[in-house]
């Protein structure tokens, strides 16, 4: 997703800028617009969405399956779950796909977008959206932490590190990867809608 002209870039750009996580039980969104050293990233955002799973899983004396909570969600909502584990601890892409992250265990920090990108705390029950080509890499982690990863359809992603050298290539790819039509949590409205749709439209992206 690459905008026709320098002002979308530059206003999602200057939005990258600040981020603000909170108690809110909202979907969050991050904009890593701009390329970072052989990251492309995407003018799509990255979409927080907190504490998605219901809180009967974490009752302390009987907690629940949270991987197999996000495993059911996600598959009922056309991603099909591929592994569960930890996040690689270098940053990468997948210039064909977007990602779904559920965190099903403990914590981690995640620097998305790169070198000049934001880091962000993720916790058991949260969920995040990443775009094709926004660069992400497990920083810290609690000893426990546990994610669930999705994507669309029957798509397997393909795993590109930080390389200038096919930035071109990777860019092609990415303008290719189908925008989702419905929310991957919702199964219906929700934050895609919101978020991605109107950037989307105005960045002239044909779905």
């Amino acid at each position: 997703m690459f905008p026709s002209t320098g002002n979308m870039l530059l206003m999602m750009s200057f939005a990258a800028g600040t981020f603000f996580s909170g108690t809110s039980s909202n979907p969050q969104h991050l904009m890593l617009a701009a390329p970072s050293n052989g990251i492309p990233n995407n003018l799509l955002p990255l979409i927080i969405y907190p504490r998605v799973a219901p809180d009967d899983l974490f009752d302390e004396e009987n907690p629940g399956d949270i991987a197999a909570f996000f495993e059911e969600r996600f598959a009922e909502h056309g991603w099909t779950p591929r592994w569960r584990d930890q996040v690689f601890p270098y940053t990468h892409y997948h210039p064909n796909t977007h990602e779904l992250l559920g965190i099903c265990d403990g914590w981690a920090e995640i620097l998305f977008g790169g070198e000049s990108g934001r880091m962000v705390t993720l916790r058991a029950g949260d969920v995040v959206l990443i775009p094709a080509g926004v660069g992400h890499q497990q920083v810290a982690a609690s000893e426990e932490f546990l994610a669930v990863g999705a994507y669309p359809g029957d798509m397997e992603p393909i795993i590109v590190r930080d390389d200038r050298s096919v930035m071109a290539q990777s860019i092609e790819q990415i303008k290719r990867v189908p925008l989702p039509k419905t929310d991957p949590i919702t199964g219906g409205e929700g934050a895609v809608i919101d978020y991605w749709h109107p950037v989307a439209k105005q960045a002239g992206y044909a779905p």
